[in-house]
């Protein structure tokens, strides 16, 4: 059996909420799950993010595989630095109305 431990989707649409979960591979995303080792919302400022890794620690031990998203959040957590913010582009309208405010 394939051990996974990686994210399942919850929230309203449009507004996101994770629970790190480790699930078989063979489940869907937001399917059953053998145990919950987290939380993340990419919503809030800084983003929320709850892992318990001892438990983590635990599973891959075992033989679960994180996947990338969670190896990611799992290096941020253990290194205490904050999750990097993404980068807002400007649509061609806003990039034309600021060059024209700044004339």
């Amino acid at each position: 059996m394939a051990v996974k431990i990686r994210l399942a989707r919850h929230g309203a649409k449009k507004r996101p909420y994770y629970r790190v979960v480790v699930a078989d591979g063979r489940m869907p995303r937001d399917g059953r799950y053998i145990e919950q080792v987290g939380r993340y919302n990419p919503l809030t400022t800084p983003k929320t993010i709850e892992l318990d890794l001892e438990k983590i620690d635990e599973w891959v031990a075992k033989g679960a595989q994180p996947s990338n998203t969670v190896s990611h959040l799992i290096d941020i957590v253990r290194t205490g630095a904050p999750a990097p913010e993404k980068k807002h582009k400007l649509s061609k309208k806003q990039a034309a109305k600021a060059a024209k405010a700044a004339e």
